[in-house]
């Protein structure tokens, strides 16, 4: 059996009650897909390594489940706050339609898609509501004036690059520096044409003052 197939067969399997074991083994199924396509290093650099499973919201949730059954059949783990809620229908029912073979692509997309299981309309409308439901919330910037001045100038530079600007009590103080990091990883994995090295001529981000801005009107508690 073709490999794309046992994995459509799989993700059927579990797609009614999935453990973290069962996810974890999806992600390792769909890696070993690309990795035996011709295609693998484009999908591969689709989406950057850093989100895992483990922070995954609402991990039990049908919804977190067809994010893993669908989503990484293609690219790694996308994160639901990666968008905001009003950018996430446009983006998702474009992907449904390259998960079924159609798109921008053409010929390429169709033979890149072979084997891969779109979502029914039913799963659709669960795994989209759970995207927007989790997604990225955006900073009102009547709420958090300091955002226009000196203060808050990295993290809007920084920030805005790749999606709105997060609402600052989206997490607690002692939360910020974590998701700080993994930024920082992502912005460096996609600034990085594979195996080139890091330039010094590029802009380096003053973290410490992202990290400032964010833990001063952090959630309290």
């Amino acid at each position: 059996m073709h490999l794309a197939a046992v994995l459509r067969v799989g993700l059927l399997i579990i797609a009614a009650s999935a453990s973290a074991q069962d996810l974890a083994q999806l992600v390792e199924q769909a890696k070993t897909r690309w990795a035996q396509s011709p295609h693998g290093p484009m999908l591969e650099r689709i989406l950057p390594p850093t989100f895992g499973l483990p922070q995954l919201p609402a991990p039990k949730s049908r919804g977190a489940r067809l994010v893993v059954q669908y989503c990484v059949q293609c690219h790694n783990l996308p994160n639901p706050a990666m968008h905001d809620a009003a950018k996430w229908p446009a983006i998702f029912e474009r992907m449904v339609v390259r998960m079924r073979g159609r798109g921008n692509l053409g010929e390429l997309m169709h033979e890149m898609m072979a084997g891969v299981e779109a979502p029914t309309a039913a799963e659709a409308e669960i795994l989209l509501a759970y995207l927007q439901k989790y997604s990225q919330r955006p900073l009102d910037p009547n709420k958090y004036p300091a955002v226009n001045l000196p203060e808050g100038q990295s993290f809007k530079l920084a920030c805005r690059q790749c999606h709105v600007l997060p609402d600052p009590q989206r997490h607690k103080a002692s939360e910020w520096p974590a998701v700080v990091a993994r930024m920082e990883k992502n912005m460096q994995w996609m600034n990085r044409v594979v195996s080139n090295q890091p330039d010094s001529r590029e802009i380096q981000l003053k973290v410490e003052e992202i990290n400032a801005f964010l833990v001063k009107y952090a959630r309290k508690g």
